[in-house]
């Protein structure tokens, strides 16, 4: 997607003060009016060279939401605490898929996600008709960002 050049100043501005590439997905939506998938919008940082703010150095590939961080080692690409969301990525991406892996949502429910060839972001919840949260989808579409940003993606 082609962007107008006050349109990437307003996303280097928000690249700036710190915001995180889902928040960034959220303001193009309000503020510019424009579409984008969460991967069209990494591409687009990339695009413009430049590089998301990280709050501390990422230390190991886990990721957790909603509770503090543990000293125990955890298993590889995995992390529970019962206060928040855990989530997991594939070391082989499923089929059709860029990257996937798992996600257990706050109230202990899970589902598979994946990002498709395209870029865009699915999930699969493992029981039939389950929603998740807003705040669970948001603390998910953090962590997610998270991760894949200490993977290099």
């Amino acid at each position: 997607m082609n962007l107008d050049d006050a349109q990437r100043k307003k996303v280097a501005e928000w690249i700036a003060q710190g915001l995180k590439l889902s928040e960034i997905q959220t303001r193009i939506v309000s503020d510019l009016g424009l579409q984008m998938t969460y991967m069209d919008v990494r591409f687009l940082v990339d695009d413009l060279k430049l590089m998301p703010k990280d709050i501390e150095p990422p230390k190991t590939s886990t990721a957790t939401v909603g509770a503090p961080s543990s000293p125990a080692p955890t298993p590889l690409n995995a992390s529970t605490r019962p206060s928040g969301i855990s989530l997991s990525v594939d070391q082989i991406a499923r089929p059709g898929a860029m990257v996937s892996g798992k996600v257990t949502f706050t109230d202990g429910k899970g589902a598979d996600w994946y990002f498709d060839q395209t870029g865009r972001l699915g999930l699969l919840p493992q029981e039939q008709g389950y929603r998740p949260s807003a705040a669970d989808l948001q603390q998910f579409q953090a962590a997610l960002d998270s991760e894949l940003s200490k993977m290099g993606f």
